[in-house]
């Protein structure tokens, strides 16, 4: 108010709500030292450390189905920790135990799960009731997540002791914090666990099934309602518009259109974020705030699977809706996928494409290397791999089943120049890695160099004594430059996986073993869409995003080798090995070593 003591009124209600809070806590919760934990210890509860605990603890107490809970719910926020993932893999082994639970799923996110999944076996009924339930907990959740975000706050930019500001400032440096907070909500809900991005056009999406679902029952009212709810977020979706006004249409004469509104909670929701947003912008031009407003309702994400928008469907009758669930335009990608370029090599066999593979970006060639080829560079693998290499030491990083051994190019160049191994052969590694780099980038039609970004000999070897009743896989399935998430159906662009990388190939060496075959998934992990068997020579090719799931079946007898090789497009992720490998080859050039002695035939293109 206006005059002496006008904000007397506004600080009387701030103290009332301080004293209020602080009543309510301290009978409820103990004192304040006993429930603000420490940032360390609340950073352990966001990353589930203490599930890493129970799980050993109910181990010691041989409650295995208790155990293999904790571990799987850790897990789902550390999808990357591979000791986890192979517990898991033993609880499954030795108790049968598949199902297993997230004590720390997020309800309104398990709904609408289930619900996207009756949706898609047009059971529109329980459909509904888990969408419904699932907005239920959503608002339920967003209350809770806004009231939590008036917490303590740190203030990155300051120094206490040195912090001169005054009332206002020091009020405005707080409550921007906790406005910026409550406007990421949207975003924090909207966020699977142990995920860093969100499901893109989360809380739209919802009412987006739900009007097409309502329709598919005759509720053509709530069908309404939820089409114009949907329309508050995005009201130039030309799809949702057209199938409001058949809504409308189908209950002409009987309801009159114009007294059903949008569900008020939305509503709510949408002017609250909107008045967010612009304080937020008012703080950033004014007081030097470095604010960037996200796009928290977009509805083109990165990937689009086919259930992502349901509101564009064809399989009506010419006098329906379009509705269904084909895929809405999706973003261009960084690149033009193009394949089908020559393979520069004349005894290099075309085998599959992507078409015969099932999949995209996909290529199958044989005779890349002879078999004299790959006898030599088994020779030299033998005299300088070493158990662990490249897996931080771990001799068995995907299964207990099998030992892993590794060497880079570097190494063998090094071993090489030493006299450890015959150089010609160490010379040979480096060079068959660049003619499989030199196919992969004339085939896919690259219109910029491919990089290294990792090269790798492996070889895994079954263990005598534990290929009994082997259920697990050699290598699990995964995705090459992102977090695969099958339950979600989703491959999550982010650290800790390898963004950088864009393809990867693999060049094998042998075939006398058994079990061992590369397989690619779709996105469940699950549905193998081709099986590859290995052999010398034989070379699989494939783009390391989403599209390719991928893993190695168990090697139940023998040694199993391959070159493994990554690239990227980005020559800031080179691979700084193969950088100082290139060295010691342009030394070993000036050393006057030529083509006979480093055993390469003068007439190879190579």
């Amino acid at each position: 108010g206006p005059g002496a003591g006008g904000d007397l009124p506004f600080f009387g209600s701030v103290l009332r709500r301080a004293d209020c809070v602080r009543r309510c806590e301290e009978p409820r919760l103990g004192a304040v030292s006993r429930h603000r934990a420490a940032e360390e210890v609340g950073a352990d509860f966001q990353r589930r450390v203490p599930y890493s605990y129970l799980q050993r603890a109910y181990i010691q107490l041989n409650k295995l189905e208790e155990a293999a809970n904790a571990a799987h719910t850790f897990f789902m926020a550390n999808p990357e920790h591979m000791e986890i993932q192979q517990d898991l893999e033993n609880y499954k082994t030795t108790s049968g135990k598949v199902s297993l639970i997230d004590r720390e799923a997020r309800q309104h996110m398990e709904d609408y799960s289930a619900g996207v999944r009756h949706y898609d076996r047009e059971e529109y009924e329980l459909a509904i009731e888990f969408l419904e339930r699932a907005l239920k907990g959503y608002y339920s959740e967003d209350e809770d997540c806004q009231i939590m975000c008036e917490g303590p706050q740190r203030f990155e930019e300051h120094e206490y002791l040195d912090y001169k500001a005054g009332l206002y400032e020091a009020i405005a440096d707080h409550y921007m914090q906790v406005l910026a907070c409550k406007h990421d909500c949207v975003r924090e809900l909207a966020t699977r666990s142990g995920r860093i991005s969100p499901i893109e056009n989360f809380l739209p999406l919802h009412y987006d099934y739900l009007q097409f679902a309502y329709y598919r029952v005759g509720d053509y009212v709530k069908a309404l309602e939820c089409a114009k709810s949907y329309l508050l977020f995005h009201p130039d979706d030309e799809d949702v518009l057209e199938n409001a006004g058949y809504y409308e249409g189908l209950l002409e004469g009987t309801v009159d259109p114009a007294t059903i509104k949008p569900r008020k909670e939305a509503k709510t929701l949408l002017r609250r974020h909107k008045l967010e947003s612009h304080l937020l912008q008012v703080a950033a031009a004014g007081l030097g705030y470095a604010y960037t407003e996200p796009n928290y309702w977009n509805r083109y994400g990165a990937r689009q699977d086919e259930h992502s928008v349901p509101s564009s469907i064809s399989s009506e009758p010419e006098d329906g809706p379009r509705l269904s669930l084909t895929k809405k335009p999706m973003p261009k990608p960084d690149r033009e996928l193009k394949e089908g370029g020559p393979l520069l090599y004349s005894d290099v066999k075309f085998v599959y494409n992507s078409e015969q593979l099932n999949g995209t970006q996909r290529v199958l060639l044989d005779n890349v290397i002879s078999e004299e080829q790959c006898r030599e560079l088994h020779r030299v693998a033998n005299g300088i791999m070493l158990a662990g290499d490249g897996y931080r030491g771990k001799t068995s990083p995907h299964t207990p089943n099998e030992r892993f051994e590794g060497a880079t190019v570097l190494k063998a160049l090094k071993y090489g120049y030493e006299g450890r191994v015959p150089l010609k052969s160490a010379r040979l590694f480096y060079d068959i890695s660049e003619k499989a780099r030199r196919i992969v980038e004339s085939y896919f039609l690259l219109n910029s160099t491919l990089y290294f970004s990792y090269t790798h000999l492996v070889c895994r070897t079954a263990l005598s004594g534990q290929q009994e009743r082997r259920n697990d896989l050699s290598h699990p399935i995964h995705a090459d430059n992102c977090l695969l998430d099958p339950e979600a159906n989703e491959c999550w662009k982010e650290p800790p996986a390898y963004t950088f990388r864009d393809y990867s190939a693999l060049l094998y060496m042998n075939a006398d073993f058994e079990g061992g075959e590369f397989i690619f998934t779709e996105m469940d992990a699950k549905t193998v869409t081709a099986s590859i068997k290995p052999k010398c020579g034989r070379m699989i090719s494939f783009s390391s995003g989403g599209e390719n799931p991928h893993g190695v079946k168990a090697v139940t007898k023998g040694q199993r080798c391959a070159v493994a090789l990554w690239f990227t497009l980005d020559p800031l992720y080179r691979e700084l090995e193969r950088i100082q490998a290139d060295e010691v080859i342009a030394m070993l050039d000036q050393e006057h070593l030529g083509p006979n002695e480093m055993n390469i035939n003068p007439k190879d293109e190579l």
